[in-house]
């Protein structure tokens, strides 16, 4: 019997079903860990008993624990993994690397000067005298995401100049990177020099990295901006499927490949800045995200950005997990965590490309 030619080929039909599966997989990965999350600590809750505070039916040290100190710290970790992970995935597209993100890019740091010009100079880090342990906080969070936002462009500008430049390769964009992330780096260094106790102390903590510092009001934040980069990225994901075929072949199927850069590229830096504005430097989580699920998803767009965005969700929680058990009761430094885990990532990625870049 002939086969209908409108009918899919079974081959790709079972490729959607598998990628498919694997956001399905991911989002219930996602769920346990946010549940194991929620009750890893002292108190010794349950899941039961966690589930029973968020419904609203918890006592009053269950709602303490879980909807004030354990809550917000997770869902920083799912917002910032997710905003982190979605960066390095268009940026690898838009800019053809496959080691761009906003680690290797040096937009992380150019966003930390920007962030630390702001607690200096503005005078946005202040100490908290109604809470000794936490030692300082953030007067003004706008202020310090806008300076991080415009630090973090003013390297996305550049390497948006480089990558038009002719003969311009994925490595020399990475060394660009590499020295633009020790120039800010020195950047910030002069100004803690001239700096007080307290704003030292501050910018000390973006430098750590804590996901245990943003109060609901900068999660909304982050979140929001998240939230609207996720639906432009998805909007054009047919234009990015365009786009990883090269800049000729997306302007032959009428994409604005000009207009399509800049925009992902100044959404990949929003995102990227707020984060790095009030959790600090987390490395790595957008270069490592999106490989590891481009096995699961291939290079469709489709599925590799919701993926990209619940696999850095996923590994932000577990690096936080490794954070906060590895010598409890200390919290290590998420920021460590996550380079200690990434490096050999991004070095496995460097010498197997080696003949490519």
């Amino acid at each position: 019997m002939k086969r209908d030619r409108t009918t899919p080929p079974a081959e790709y039909i079972r490729l959607l079903r598998r990628r498919w599966l694997t956001l399905a997989v991911l989002a219930a990965v996602l769920v346990g860990l946010v549940l194991f999350s929620l009750t890893s600590g002292s108190s010794g809750l349950t899941v039961g008993q966690v589930i029973h505070t968020l419904l609203g039916r918890g006592t009053a040290q269950e709602e303490a624990i879980v909807l004030y100190y354990r809550l917000p710290r997770t869902i920083t970790a799912v917002v910032i993994g997710a905003a982190l992970a979605l960066s390095g995935c268009v940026m690898q597209c838009v800019l053809h690397n496959p080691l761009a993100s906003a680690s290797t890019l040096g937009v992380s740091q150019g966003a930390a000067f920007g962030a630390a010009l702001a607690i200096i100079v503005l005078d946005a880090g202040v100490q908290n005298a109604a809470n000794a342990s936490t030692a300082v906080t953030i007067s003004s969070p706008g202020a310090v995401t806008v300076c991080a936002f415009l630090g973090g462009m003013a390297t996305t500008v550049f390497v948006l100049a480089l990558s038009r430049l002719r003969g311009a390769t994925p490595s020399s964009m990475i060394l660009a990177g590499v020295a633009l992330s020790s120039l800010f780096t020195g950047a910030t260094t002069l100004l803690q020099y001239f700096a007080d106790d307290v704003q030292v102390a501050t910018v000390v903590y973006w430098t750590f990295g804590d996901l245990g510092r943003p109060g609901w009001g900068e999660i909304g934040l982050i979140a929001a901006c998240t939230l609207a980069a996720l639906v432009f990225f998805l909007w054009n994901r047919w234009n990015y499927n365009a786009l990883s075929g090269g800049g000729a072949t997306a302007r032959s199927l009428g994409v604005n490949v000009n207009a399509l850069t800049c925009i992902s590229m100044g959404l990949c830096t929003l995102i990227s800045a707020a984060s790095v504005a009030f959790v600090g430097v987390i490395s790595f989580v957008g270069l490592v995200a999106p490989h590891m699920l481009r096995r699961f998803t291939g290079a469709d767009h489709r599925f590799l950005i919701p993926a990209s965005a619940l696999g850095g969700a996923v590994l932000l929680l577990l690096g936080d997990l490794a954070a906060k058990n590895l010598l409890s009761p200390v919290v290590l430094p998420i920021g460590a965590i996550t380079s200690f885990l990434g490096a050999p990532m991004f070095l496995y990625l460097l010498f197997r490309g080696r003949d490519r870049l």
